[in-house]
């Protein structure tokens, strides 16, 4: 019995070594992603950082740009886009507004996180300002406008003809407000 004990020893050590390196591999995965979905545009992720202004602009197709706002159910705000949908040929700069309310009687702090649908053409829009590089302070029944001011990059493969430009509005977890 002894001998069989011994025996399994080394197996036991590799199992044990195997399963702690899963075990970090497992959190290195979600920084890897985020850096991989940043450099290919895959999941929908956008830059959080201003794009240079388009210098060109593609006459030759109009493509549809659809707003969603959707907020946690942390943050007792209404958030909405001022318009549903919108068309503009590659190139061109629009800016869209999202009006934000806060329906609670004390100021808040907001974050939204922005996601492009299709995953892929997340790469192509080009976003120049944007609510979502910083945190929104909002008083106590507040209410504001908060603008986007973007672009398709005219790169955009000729498969993509529409675009869905996602927020969705978390209470921050700083959430200090001094007023």
């Amino acid at each position: 019995m002894e001998n069989q004990r011994n025996s399994h020893q080394p197996l036991l050590r590799k199992l044990l070594m195997i399963s702690i390196a899963m075990f970090f591999f497992g959190f290195a995965l979600v920084p890897l992603y985020d850096v991989f979905c940043r450099m290919t545009g895959l999941n929908g992720k956008t830059a959080n950082t201003a794009a240079a202004p388009s210098t060109r602009i593609d006459t030759s197709r109009r493509i549809k740009v659809e707003f969603i706002a959707n907020r946690d159910d942390s943050i007792p705000w209404n958030f909405a886009a001022e318009v549903s949908t919108i068309e503009l040929n590659p190139g061109a700069i629009k800016v869209v507004n999202f009006h934000v309310k806060n329906l609670s009687a004390q100021a808040m702090i907001g974050r939204a996180v922005p996601s492009v649908s299709p995953g892929a053409a997340a790469r192509y829009f080009k976003k120049i300002e944007c609510f979502c590089f910083a945190e929104q302070p909002l008083d106590a029944h507040g209410e504001k406008n908060m603008p986007v001011q973007f672009y398709i990059d005219p790169q955009l493969p000729a498969e993509y003809s529409t675009i869905t430009l996602s927020y969705r509005l978390y209470k921050s977890q700083g959430q200090t407000v001094n007023r």
